[in-house]
């Protein structure tokens, strides 16, 4: 590095590198707009990116660095902006293309929206991470300003459903915020504290099993907070299709992200609301829209209990996923191995399967690619809650239908035994009949009333190695009990079809808890002291 650099050279360029020294190193302290170009550059030239930073971009006084970078202090921020936009459109010009914003990302927090509203944010599967606020660590009883916190939808509240929108939600999260302290105290009774656990862990427990019985009662229009971070590309792609929703929320969503994210990668979602966007966006809403009302003329709904289908799946599975298996280690064609395959008896194609996956020491130890070769399809029927849950996955194709109240909903047995489900059931009709009266007008909208122990029908397609990764992740005891009995029932589907595949699934669990956090929460305990003991020794 010493002979490629003057020690001037090393001097400019040590701000923005990790390490000026090794092959591997860390970009900093530059905008998103100018390290998606960078890297674009980089791809297609035989200089280091260090040299192509010097050269191309310090260097040259076009590209305005100085007042994007290096002058950031007396620079203004739209001065900054403009400069890295025209910066942007330069190298796009120059040798860039649309894979330069897959490069460059942001941050970006959005509070106070629907949990309607989350579901359409977090539908994206490829290119950003959302985390959003959980029901089971944070009670939902709060009251602002002398209202409790759900989304107050502009043309329901303009229009003669406005009172029974409010006194509806107000039931639900009164009911909510009443059951808080009775459910705590029979979750309490139930499962006293032992000695070997402490405070902190069981209060974390009790917190987190109460949350789990009454969070049915919140509605989908409760309003959450979530962060997302993500690259340029996929958050351009994310807006025109929230551009397009039903729904008046979700638009404005998208406009204000769209404001915001325009102050740190501008460019990167420029073509949001231009031309191109706006045919996009009209492209999925008349698809949608045009679908709809061929699909209306269908059966009406029809009420279902809660189940999990296994609608298709793949019958050459076992064939397909064995001759990957072998692939890589022989130098034939897909149909030589099918073929050969074919001809094994059960107990080589066993031996085969236990090679490669047999010593998994725990479930981070997924099953390789070769399980990817072989798909299957669920059409599930829960409640809304864990829809919420299951829907992070995003290594599958899923979709779902409107939530609606046609496939009734979720009592918490612990309800019951505490003698609290008649209120629960009370709030639960008063909610169907709001919803059945609005939606006669506003359909979309009338979702924001439904609360999350109504069922929603949606379905999975997914390969084999998601469905191990799913279904023992899933049903790990910490798990809420209303998903783990979906995740349960999916494998088990899988094994009746499909035993050889499924027999190495050693981390699926079966078993049924009270105190499901408990002991999570334990380890916590045993991390904490670590990590206060490791404090006191170096002092």
């Amino acid at each position: 590095m010493q002979q490629e650099f003057t020690e001037e050279e090393l001097r400019t360029l040590e701000p923005f590198f990790s390490n000026m020294d090794k092959d591997i190193f860390v970009i900093k302290n530059l905008p998103e707009v100018v390290k998606g170009a960078l890297f674009s550059r980089y791809s297609r030239t035989t200089k280091s990116v260090r040299r192509v930073l010097l050269d191309e971009f310090i260097k040259k006084p076009e590209m305005g660095f100085a007042q994007i970078v290096g002058s950031m202090e007396t620079a203004s921020q739209a001065d900054a902006i403009k400069k890295a936009e025209e910066f942007y459109d330069r190298v796009l010009v120059d040798y860039g293309d649309d894979s330069v914003a897959e490069l460059g990302g942001a941050h970006i927090a959005c509070e106070n929206v629907s949990i309607i509203a989350t579901k359409v944010l977090e539908d994206a599967r490829i290119g950003l991470s959302p985390l959003e606020k959980s029901t089971r660590y944070v009670y939902f009883d709060q009251v602002e300003n002398g209202s409790y916190k759900f989304y107050r939808e502009p043309a329901l509240m303009a229009s003669e459903f406005a009172d029974a929108y409010m006194q509806t939600m107000n039931l639900l999260f009164g009911t909510y915020a009443k059951m808080v302290e009775p459910v705590k105290k029979f979750v309490v009774e139930r499962f006293p504290k032992t000695d070997d656990v402490s405070d902190r862990a069981y209060q974390s427990t009790i917190r987190a099993k109460a949350c789990d019985i009454i969070r049915g009662l919140l509605p989908a229009g409760t309003l959450t907070n979530m962060g997302i971070y993500g690259n340029g590309r996929a958050f351009e792609y994310l807006l025109i299709k929230m551009r397009a929703n039903r729904l008046a929320e979700i638009r404005n969503i998208a406009d204000a992200m769209k404001a915001e994210l325009a102050t740190v990668i501008p460019s990167f979602v420029k073509r949001v609301a231009d031309k191109h966007g706006d045919a996009y966006a009209s492209y999925i809403a008349k698809s949608y829209g045009d679908t709809g009302r061929l699909a209306a003329k269908l059966a009406p709904a029809e009420n279902s209990s809660g189940a999990v289908t296994l609608v298709d799946y793949d019958r050459d599975a076992e064939l397909k996923v064995i001759s990957a298996i072998l692939y890589p280690h022989t130098h034939l064609p897909e149909s030589r191995l099918r073929e050969a395959v074919s001809r094994m008896s059960d107990d080589e194609r066993k031996e085969i399967l236990r090679a490669y996956v047999s010593e998994r020491a725990n479930r981070r130890h997924r099953p390789g690619r070769a399980f990817e070769n072989a798909y299957y399809k669920f059409d599930i029927v829960g409640n809304y809650g864990i829809f919420r849950d299951l829907h992070r996955h995003r290594v599958l194709t899923q979709e779902r239908q409107a939530l609606t109240t046609n496939h009734g909903f979720d009592t918490p047995k612990e309800l019951a035994e505490a003698g609290l489900d008649a209120g629960f059931k009370d709030a639960m009709q008063a909610a169907k009949n709001a919803f059945e009266l609005i939606a006669k007008k506003f359909p979309a909208e009338a979702q924001y009333v439904v609360p999350l122990a109504y069922k929603i029908r949606w379905y999975f397609l997914m390969n084999l190695r998601e469905v191990y990764h799913l279904c023992e992740l899933r049903s790990v005891r910490q798990g809420h009990p209303d998903y783990r009995i979906v995740a349960q029932r999916m494998f088990e589907e899988v094994k009746k079809i499909h035993p050889n595949l499924a027999a190495f699934a050693s981390f699926l669990d079966t078993n049924t808890y009270g105190l499901e956090r408990l002991e999570a929460e334990k380890r916590i305990d045993k991390k904490i002291e670590e990590l206060e003991n490791r404090s006191i020794g170096n002092l």
